[in-house]
């Protein structure tokens, strides 16, 4: 039986004083003690090898630890830490196993217990968590499929300048195509991006925005001359519901990423600033592995598309089942002997329209539906769910 853990030694020393006296074996002893006769002489042992210290109770917590990370090992999983602060134990890992595959790291938990040991952990605040919206990601099957489009929230630089970075990502590969920072948020200076882009990436299927300028307007069926622009090409202009930013969800992660890793300090100019957001996007792209792409980069998941950007940008054509008109300075165009107000953004621009009945007409913006013309009203309407249905 053990000791009573209680005055452990003092207990033994009255053990042994009753045994050194003479009065009692060493079995009547253990028997007054409530120990084995084993105990008992493994305490009359230790005291005699080491007098009084071997009363103590010894720990027993093993004296070696095999399992131990070395301190060397520790090191580097630091020092990687303190250059990225935002990269999570999986991260770093991963990113430890691509620079040195001959060893074996420690598990993701064990360099977690590392981080926080050391006071690296970054405390996040609570949030409500809400589930995710999956069905305008649901088509997303490859690169260059969607690529997402965005303002991040502008900033000021030690000077005082107003930063406005647009950023585009590859929605499935999460690749960052561009974070620029432009003079005006209007469509002059994000189409001249937006041309770069396709320069070096070729075309995507679909481009999807928010609501706001300049990806889109009040105009007829949303559009504004950016979405115009990428219609010519070929490219669906896609847009979220107003006030629902998790339709872009992949999107507006990588921007807390952004704002956190590329702010804070201010940088003094913009010329600094847009340093920092360059160092963000190699380093996102070609360094910084993602859980939600198997541990890979979104430059191992990339590839340029197929699709190049053309020397000239093509203007609409339409087939002979259509009737084709062109939109007037003031956004209207001709019908029947009378003009039909369309929008202003289609100025000078092209259009089919195709009958639907013997009253309305679907008309179309290059290969796109984007409204339907009631011909006894002469009036432009949104296009009803069944209109969408039909093929060009």
């Amino acid at each position: 039986m053990p000791w009573n853990v209680s005055g452990i030694v003092k207990q033994r020393k009255g053990f042994l004083e009753e045994l050194e006296s003479g009065y009692y074996t060493m079995k009547e002893c253990c028997e007054r003690y409530g120990i084995s006769r084993q105990a008992g002489y493994k305490v009359l042992g230790k005291y005699r090898e080491y007098g009084e210290a071997g009363l103590m109770e010894n720990s027993r917590a093993p004296h070696n630890h095999p399992n131990q990370t070395p301190v060397e090992m520790e090191e580097q999983i630091l020092e990687m830490r303190r250059a990225h602060m935002r990269w999570g134990p999986r991260t770093l890992q991963e990113r430890l196993r691509r620079n040195h595959p001959e060893v074996v790291w420690p598990a993701v938990s064990t360099i977690g217990a590392i981080l926080k040991r050391e006071g690296l952990v970054i405390a996040r605040r609570k949030r409500r968590r809400v589930p995710p919206y999956t069905q305008p990601f649901a088509s997303v099957t490859a690169p260059n499929v969607v690529w997402c489009a965005d303002f991040k929230g502008w900033i000021r630089t030690g000077d005082g300048d107003r930063i406005d970075p647009l950023t585009i990502t590859d929605a499935n590969s999460r690749y960052l195509l561009r974070c620029q920072s432009v003079e005006k948020a209007n469509t002059e200076h994000v189409l001249a991006v937006f041309e770069a882009v396709f320069r070096e990436h070729g075309l995507p299927q679909a481009i999807r925005t928010d609501n706001g300028a300049p990806f889109a307007s009040r105009a007829v069926a949303g559009l504004s001359q950016l979405a115009v622009y990428w219609m010519k090409l070929g490219i669906v202009p896609e847009r979220i519901q107003a006030g629902h930013p998790e339709q872009n969800g992949r999107h507006e992660r990588m921007h807390r990423t952004l704002k956190e890793t590329t702010t804070q300090p201010p940088a003094a100019h913009r010329r600094a600033q847009q340093r920092r957001f360059d160092d963000f996007v190699q380093e996102y792209n070609q360094e910084r592995p993602h859980q939600a792409l198997d541990m890979r980069t979104p430059a191992e998941c990339y590839q340029s598309s197929p699709r190049p950007y053309p020397a000239r940008v093509p203007e609409p054509e339409y087939p002979q089942a259509m009737r084709v008109r062109t939109v007037y300075k003031g956004g209207q165009f001709f019908w029947n002997y009378h003009d039909v107000f369309l929008s202003k953004v289609l100025a000078g621009e092209r259009i089919g329209l195709l009958p639907i009945d013997e009253r309305y007409w679907k008309i179309y913006f290059a290969e796109f539906p984007i409204a339907r013309l009631d011909s006894h009203k002469l009036h432009v309407e949104s296009l009803k769910q069944d209109d969408l249905s039909d093929e060009f």
